[in-house]
């Protein structure tokens, strides 16, 4: 079956929605406010819903994996941004070299674990 999808948009939740809205934000993606309950986050053409929703074994098991195109450029700029002095919980994980590619890692804000990734 052929779906012809033009994009996917993962709905992840948030522990705060404020503090995880300005993290998203300052991570440099563009906010489109929905409601009060929801945003979605836009980098380019892709996206992701941010909603007042809390599951701590949800957001817990939460990865979202994003393909960019220069991980060491990313890097370079994600640890100028200070973002684990500015939000409690973020975490950031170096870059990690894989048969397969790079990627360096981010956890949110409600413990969402990203991974920026290129492929060779």
């Amino acid at each position: 079956m052929n779906h012809n999808a033009k994009s996917i948009r993962p709905f992840i939740g948030s522990k705060d929605f404020e503090v995880s809205c300005s993290f998203y934000r300052d991570l440099g993606f563009e906010e489109n406010i929905l409601s009060h309950d929801m945003s979605v986050f836009k980098s380019g053409n892709q996206a992701f819903y941010l909603q007042r929703a809390y599951v701590k074994d949800w957001l817990d098991n939460t990865m979202v994996f994003m393909e960019i195109d220069d991980v060491k450029s990313f890097w370079d700029k994600l640890v100028t941004l200070g973002l684990p002095e500015k939000y409690e919980g973020v975490r950031l994980v170096p870059i990690r070299e894989m048969d397969w590619g790079r990627e360096c890692f981010v956890h949110d804000p409600s413990g969402v674990l990203w991974h920026f990734g290129e492929f060779f």
